[in-house]
C-alpha cells in the first residue's frame, strides 16, 4: 500500500461529499483525505491501485486529479 498525492479541483465540503462514494466504494482504497486549505486542494490516497486508476475515479465523480510526483 502506498500514499499517492494529487492536485485536484475539489473546492468544498460538497465536492468532497460528491467524490466520497467513488473513493469509499473502490477496491484497494484504504484511506483518503482532501486538504481544502491547500491552494492545490491536495488529495492523499492510501491505495494499492495505480495513479491512473485513482485519477479516473475522481474524473468519474466529475473532478480533475493530477498526480504530484
Amino acid at each position: 500500500m502506498e500514499t499517492l498525492k494529487f492536485k485536484t479541483n475539489i473546492k468544498c465540503g460538497s465536492c468532497v461529499a460528491t467524490v466520497t462514494p467513488f473513493l469509499n466504494n473502490a477496491d484497494g482504497v484504504e484511506k483518503w483525505d482532501v486538504n481544502l486549505l491547500s491552494p492545490e486542494r491536495v488529495l492523499e490516497v492510501q491505495t494499492d491501485r495505480s495513479p491512473e486508476e485513482i485519477a479516473q475515479l475522481i474524473k468519474n465523480a466529475g473532478y480533475n486529479a493530477e498526480e504530484i510526483a
